[in-house]
């Protein structure tokens, strides 16, 4: 099967998601977070450093779940425009401070 492509969108985004899973997961390690989301600390990784736009929506739901993060709180900050402050920068910011 052959993947089209990635529309400047789509990269956009996954870089957006893995800058919220960095902010999400902040002192936890990657490996214990990887571990109890049951994916490979190699595949958060790549998810993290947006090398991996597009993951498969069971691994962003596990790793959500692990972290604390809604799907709808993943998706609004994910899909704003640019510019534009996203509600689960201030949800995962307060989390780590409490």
């Amino acid at each position: 099967m052959v993947r089209l492509p990635l529309t400047p969108e789509e990269i956009e985004r996954g870089r957006r998601l893995g800058a919220l899973l960095r902010r999400a997961r902040g002192e936890r390690s990657m490996l214990a977070t990887a571990l109890d989301a049951g994916v490979s600390p190699e595949t958060l990784r790549k998810i993290e450093s947006g090398r991996v736009a597009t993951p498969a929506f069971p691994t962003i739901a596990a790793i959500a779940a692990v972290l604390g993060l809604s799907l709808d709180a993943v998706w609004s900050e994910i899909s704003r425009p640019d510019g534009e402050a996203g509600h689960a920068d201030r949800g995962a910011g307060e989390r780590l401070a409490s």
